[in-house]
């Protein structure tokens, strides 16, 4: 199964996807890190320190990783000071970075489904505590299923 590829896109020997919108997001996300900074956001992780234990990476490597996402826009940086500490950043979600939310969420629908043959290790639930899960839906909130999937043209301005 796959898309329907409708008009131009359905030769696909007649066009590329040098413009991919997956493409580049992976530009931006699509490292181990980068999204396990992004898991640890969602669980309220600012702390830098915090960051680098939680991942499980040197501080030279949260820096590079935390600086890049700064400058990508997915994190912003806040001022904050413990009393007789010095004046530390805070690293947290920007409204790009939170709408990453559905893309972490169905990561993890992904690996419990697929990869964690006991059941997950842990729930996501809204406040009633019903299981939330992430869903392709139209505009009218109607599920749709790969099958009835069309790749169109975009409609760049």
């Amino acid at each position: 199964m796959a898309m329907n590829l409708d008009g131009v896109l359905a030769d696909r020997s007649r066009w590329t996807a040098d413009e991919c919108s997956v493409a580049k997001a992976l530009e931006v996300v699509g490292s181990r890190t980068a999204m396990l900074f992004l898991r640890e956001a969602f669980y309220g992780t600012t702390r830098f320190a915090d960051f680098a234990q939680r991942v499980g990476v040197t501080d030279a490597a949260a820096a590079t990783r935390l600086k890049q996402l700064v400058s990508d826009g997915i994190f912003a940086k806040r001022p904050y000071q413990e009393p007789g500490s010095r004046p530390r950043h805070e690293y947290v979600l920007t409204d790009k970075g939170r709408d990453l939310l559905p893309v972490v969420l169905a990561m993890m629908e992904w690996g419990d489904r697929h990869l964690q043959p006991q059941g997950p290790p842990v729930e996501v639930v809204d406040a009633a505590g019903e299981r939330v899960g992430v869903s392709v839906r139209t505009s009218a909130g109607d599920e749709v299923g790969l099958e009835s999937l069309r790749l169109r043209r975009g409609r760049r301005t």
